[in-house]
Order: structure tokens, then sequence, then C-alpha cells
């Protein structure tokens, strides 16, 4: 089964695709979906959209598992995360894959057992439990592959 987990943003987009197969877990793809700056906000989560699209085209994921916001510290990015947010879950719905949600406390704890576990930890154990040779870079691309993990954790597939 693949899993595709999302850290949505407007600006980038981390995403991470697993392969469970035989209960373990294999790292197909990771990276970010960047939208231009120059465009306006509706433009920019059409841009999101389609690149996800091509996203679930290549690989057919069965479920993704997408971060929730639970806190915010800007109210204008809060936004802006909620509107990238909603393109991504139109655009799972519209694919007819299952989705997932789960606040970074619950990434945390699936992935550490510690919900205030900090970035670097959880880097370090995404890049343990899928075997990789170095930490998925940047940043958003490594919170996805943990989604993805915790998506995996929550079907109980390992």
């Amino acid at each position: 089964m693949v899993i595709l987990g999302i850290d949505p943003g407007v600006e980038r987009t981390g995403y991470g695709v697993i392969k469970v197969s035989k209960k373990t877990l294999k790292c197909v793809d990771y990276g970010c979906i960047f939208t231009d700056k120059s465009l306006n906000i509706p433009q920019r989560i059409l841009e999101l959209s389609k690149s996800l699209s091509k996203i679930i085209k290549k690989y057919k994921p069965k479920v993704a598992g997408v971060e929730n916001i639970f806190f915010f510290k800007n109210l204008k990015t809060a936004v802006k995360v909620s509107e990238a947010r909603g393109a991504i879950l139109l655009t799972l719905a519209k694919n007819n894959i299952e989705m997932l949600e789960f606040t970074p406390l619950q990434v945390k704890m699936a992935l550490i057992g510690y919900g205030r576990a900090d970035k670097g930890q959880i880097q370090k154990m995404v890049k343990e439990i899928l075997k990789l040779k170095e930490i998925p870079k940047p940043d958003d691309a490594a919170d996805a592959m943990a989604v993805a993990i915790c998506a995996v954790r929550q079907l109980k597939l390992v």
C-alpha cells in the first residue's frame, strides 16, 4: 500500500511517499511543492493543487496523512496555511484518497512517544525508521515523511 504524507503550506508544501509491504516501510519519494511568490494566493493554491494531483497520479496512494493546524503564532500565516490545507483536502477528495489528519503532537507521539520532541529528534527518527542514509531535506519534506509514518502506525500496517 502506498501512503502519502503532507505538510501543508502556501509557499512550500512538503510531501513524502512511503510504500508498505510485508510489514516493512520503504521511502519512495519526498520533496516540496513550491509556489511562485509573484502569484496571488488563489493562483498559488491552484498551482499547489495541480502539483499535488501530479504526485497522486504518479504514485497512486490509497491513504494520505495531512498535518493539521493545532496552534499558531501568526494569524495571517495560519489563514494562508488553512487555505492551502483546503486545496489539499479538495484535491485528495477529488482523487478518492482516504485522508487522516494529525496534529503535530500526534505525529511526535507516533514517532518518538514524547509530545515535546524537537524537530531534530523527529527528523532523526524518520531517517532511522525508513533506513535512509540522510535526513530528508528540506524540513517540510522530513515533516511530511513523519506524517506518512504516523498514518502507517494509525492504520496499524506495521
